[in-house]
């Protein structure tokens, strides 16, 4: 048979259990945690926290200088739409206004155009009748010739008397009247 182990005093001491819950070190150990709370306190009061604050402060000062500055790009963004319309607005209604007058102006000449192209159809077609009647006025003394001609020559054909031209003008005067 086996004897019984015996253990020294160290080995006894590690095998009672997990250090943290031995009641015996519970003071040391709270003591420790207020110590350890108490400057990592201090370190966060004095060195982190006014870090922090600092760049929470310079974020919140430069959110709110960029949403002045976008305020600001925004309120010259409407008035340059603003002018720009109005520009547009005045441009439409000086095209329109010159569209207007550039069309009195065409409707003018045009009139202008047919006033003078009548005046010269007029002039022409009087023109044009002044030589019809003036061909019908020679036409008509030349077919008077003819007549005048032609009688004395049927008078002299069939009685064999000649005949004058003033005797032939009256006698086609006469048959003609």
């Amino acid at each position: 048979m086996s004897e019984p182990v015996t253990h020294t005093g160290t080995e006894a001491q590690h095998s009672a259990g997990f250090p943290p819950f031995k009641t015996e070190s519970f003071p040391s150990q709270i003591f420790w945690l207020v110590v350890t709370f108490a400057a990592l306190f201090i370190v966060l009061w004095r060195v982190a926290g006014p870090r922090i604050s600092g760049v929470i402060g310079a974020r919140k000062g430069q959110i709110e200088s960029d949403i002045k500055a976008a305020e600001k790009h925004r309120s010259d963004a409407e008035a340059a739409l603003a002018a720009y319309e109005t520009a547009l607005a005045n441009a439409r209604a000086k095209a329109h206004a010159e569209a207007e007058a550039n069309r009195k102006v065409i409707e003018a000449e045009v009139d202008k155009a047919k006033a003078e192209a009548d005046a010269e159809a007029h002039a022409a077609a009087a023109k044009a009748e002044a030589g019809i009647a003036a061909a019908r006025a020679e036409a008509a003394t030349h077919v008077t010739k003819a007549a005048q001609d032609a009688a004395a020559g049927i008078v002299n054909r069939l009685i064999g008397v000649s005949v004058s031209p003033e005797q032939a003008a009256a006698a086609v005067k006469a048959v003609g009247a």
